[in-house]
């Protein structure tokens, strides 16, 4: 990284860090700043992003360094080139521009898991809840940029032949473990939006987690399938494809906007079998429903540096009574024999296993069908009858699923 070009910069730096420390997404105020400064060097705009995304991140843990909390902007840019990207004291004083002598700083480990891995207090609390002895292992992979992750569309292609296309345009992937449907890029990070092979509608961008809970919904060519919270769509382009086009695929999403940009996609994707709905289904049997819930999104705090921070802990006990309204929602949708898919990307037993089993108790026509040893997956995703993954054990951001069967009777 070539942190010299931030030479001049830190003002920059730090009124940009104003602003997410106010609670601004980093990615909206990274880009504000860029089209402000057009005028930037390849370099210093690379350094910048840098410096502002890891700051971000890494704010409490720097703030222990200091041995201030709530330490300027400044001081967080010196402690982090000094301490995390390895700069002289001196060095990294004059491009934070913090003046003589810099910031004490105090060297020992710091001495929580909040700390160490620059948590708020109640969500290291909540990890060491959800993963008692693997929550250090889990937090410090929150702490790591999950990879690009593509999802192949077989209406288009298959997987080897698409590794082929992108290697002519000049990005390398590797398959993915545990979705046949993966490729993750290797290397820096490319412009996929500029590939022709995005525009021909080849393959998606999507989490390989996010993959494997549609593979979890087995859609068959010919069947009636319900995307019950599609949103702009990735798992529902994912069953299209499944279902060769063949049958109905209903979407609905109470954000229609999103709905419209799902039809888009639709059309770039090549599936044809998607029915949008503009109010809620009622009077309707399914084969299949997916319900991936609107969740605290836990599972994906790795794709935003500041995402943690901007999370309340009210989410974690407010939205299983939204997540148990939309099962019941789904629960006469499902046909005899039916099955339905309960998801979230999440790590919160209160939004996932404790939610499900008090559906189960109340709704005796369904029943789990249990993880272990139904092949759907790798059996490493399977966990007390659940599937269960994380970035930690699988590589993939975090997703809970639980899959349902109605009973014929």
């Amino acid at each position: 990284m070539p942190w010299l070009a931030l030479e001049g910069l830190a003002p920059l730096v730090t009124g940009s860090l104003s602003q997410v420390f106010s609670g601004q997404p980093v990615e909206r105020v990274l880009d504000r700043t860029l089209r402000a400064h057009r005028h930037l060097s390849r370099d210093q705009r690379q350094v910048l992003a840098e410096a502002l995304f890891n700051v971000s991140l890494w704010r409490r843990r720097l703030g222990f360094h200091l041995g201030i909390p709530d330490a300027p902007g400044s001081s967080l840019l010196y402690a982090f080139l000094h301490l995390l990207a390895g700069l002289p004291s001196d060095v990294a004083a004059r491009l934070a521009e913090v003046g003589t002598p810099p910031p004490p700083l105090v060297l020992d480990a710091p001495p929580s898991l909040a700390l160490r891995c620059s948590l708020p207090d109640w969500l290291a609390d909540h990890f060491a809840r959800e993963w008692g002895p693997a929550a250090e292992d889990f937090c410090s992979h929150l702490n790591v940029p999950g990879p690009i992750t593509l999802r192949v569309n077989r209406l288009r292609t298959d997987r080897d032949s698409l590794q082929a296309r992108l290697r002519a345009e000049g990005v390398e992937t590797r398959p993915g473990l545990l979705s046949p449907l993966a490729l993750h890029v290797v290397g820096p990070r490319p412009n996929l939006y500029g590939l022709a092979s995005l525009r021909e509608g080849l393959f998606e961008v999507q989490d390989e987690g996010s993959q494997l809970l549609g593979l979890l919904v087995e859609p068959r060519p010919g069947e009636t399938v319900l995307d019950l919270c599609a949103g702009a769509g990735g798992k529902t382009l994912q069953l299209g494809a499944a279902m060769e086009n063949q049958g109905r695929l209903l979407a609905y999403d109470p954000d229609a906007g999103r709905l419209d940009r799902l039809l888009q996609r639709c059309a770039r994707a090549g599936v044809s079998n998607v029915h949008v709905l503009r109010a809620p289904p009622e009077g309707l049997l399914m084969d299949r429903v997916l319900v991936d819930a609107p969740c605290s999104e836990l599972g994906p705090l790795r794709r935003g540096p500041d995402l943690r921070f901007r999370l309340a802990p009210s989410s974690l006990s407010e939205l299983p009574r939204v997540q148990r309204e939309i099962l019941d929602r789904a629960r006469p949708l499902v046909r005899p024999g039916g099955r339905l898919v309960y998801a979230t990307c999440t790590v919160n037993r209160a939004e996932n296993e404790e939610l499900v089993l008090g559906f189960l108790r109340d709704a005796p026509e369904f029943r789990l069908v249990p993880a272990e040893g139904s092949g759907a997956l790798p059996g490493s995703c399977a966990r007390d009858g659940f599937w269960v993954c994380a970035p930690h054990l699988h590589g993939c951001d975090a997703f809970f699923a639980a899959v349902l069967e109605r009973t014929e009777r």
